[in-house]
């Protein structure tokens, strides 16, 4: 009986053990449920900076690229073949002047020839003055019959002769004169040495291309053009060209291509650019040309961010929480950024303060 009881006892205060515990670890959960949930409730506070968009009268622009080439080309070349260059004054990158001596040919065999022609003149000048000579006599007693008609008439033919040979006599002396005047190759006008074929003893013929100058140094931008843009443009309008090294040059359209290729649909555009910048023919540059100005909605480049590949503001509501918004990006000037997108008057969240 004492055995049983005792088992009893032993039951009972086992549950009663279970019991407690179970209620101390509800009451253990319970307040740590209390106690978090002041934290979860705590509202995060961020300070941020607001702009607003602000309308702004931007110049219109055209986006396009092309070509720098030479202004107009002068290729340099002698007017006469057959001699020997003697002399190269100049080389590639020269700035040469109008009238500057480039190339001298070697005028030896010339100079003889001179010499022979003048001699020739000399000796049809006293054919000429003889038969002038004769027929002046001839003519005074032509009346009293001393010579015949058909004899006189022979002193006037011979005279007019005369005459004939000297002039053609004359004609070749200023012929080899010129060729003289064409062993000294000049430039016709100012301009930059952008090529030399020329080799010193080499004899050249007639129109062989012994330099190429840039004219006046002036470079040009030549950029391509779509039909749209072909009708927005109009010389005078103002150009800003971005160069391979990044520098950037400012010129004027000078020129809009009245036509487009039949092979490309596209039209060029001659845009010149200024004296001593650094554009170099034969570069490629990007550039835009300015068409007037237009209204267009700005915003800080701070307050456009920039994920995935896309645009983002983050707009402020009455209650001044922040929501982002897709925005559609377009020029640049300054600090501040084309945008599309963002109502007038939005407040805009500009950065963190």
């Amino acid at each position: 009986m004492n055995i049983s009881k005792n088992r009893t006892l032993f039951w009972i205060s086992a549950a009663a053990v279970v019991v407690l515990l179970a209620a101390g670890a509800v009451a253990w959960s319970e307040r740590d449920v209390s106690a978090a949930e002041p934290l979860a409730k705590a509202p995060s506070v961020l300070t941020v900076s607001v702009t607003t968009p602000k309308t702004e009268n931007w110049p219109a622009i055209v986006q396009t690229s092309g070509p720098l080439a030479a202004w107009q080309e002068i290729i340099v070349s002698p007017e006469t073949g057959g001699l020997r260059i003697a002399e190269l004054l100049v080389d590639v990158g020269a700035r040469v002047q109008r009238g500057q001596l480039l190339v001298r040919l070697a005028d030896d065999s010339l100079q003889a020839d001179l010499r022979k022609q003048q001699a020739a003149v000399e000796r049809a000048r006293a054919t000429l003055e003889q038969a002038y000579s004769n027929l002046r006599r001839a003519e005074t007693v032509e009346d009293s019959g001393a010579l015949s008609e058909q004899k006189v008439n022979d002193y006037r033919i011979s005279e007019a002769t005369a005459r004939a040979d000297l002039a053609s006599a004359q004609a070749e002396l200023e012929s080899i004169q010129l060729k003289l005047r064409h062993t000294r190759i000049v430039a016709v006008d100012d301009g930059v040495v952008s090529s030399k074929t020329a080799v010193l003893g080499n004899v050249v013929s007639a129109g062989t291309e012994l330099f190429r100058l840039v004219r006046q140094g002036r470079i040009e931008w030549r950029p391509e053009l779509d039909a749209r843009q072909q009708a927005a443009l109009a010389a005078g309008q103002r150009a800003r060209v971005e160069l391979p090294n990044g520098e950037q040059v400012e010129g004027t359209v000078r020129l809009v291509g009245p036509i487009l290729s039949t092979s490309t649909g596209r039209a060029t555009a001659y845009v010149s650019l200024p004296l001593g910048s650094p554009a170099r023919a034969g570069m490629f540059a990007n550039g835009a040309i300015e068409l007037g100005t237009q209204p267009v909605l700005t915003l800080p480049q701070t307050a456009v961010t920039l994920r995935d590949g896309r645009a983002y503001v983050y707009l402020l509501n009455a209650e001044d929480q922040a929501t982002s918004r897709p925005v559609t990006t377009g020029r640049r000037q300054g600090l501040r950024v084309e945008v599309d997108g963002v109502p007038p008057g939005a407040r805009v969240v500009l950065g963190q303060r």
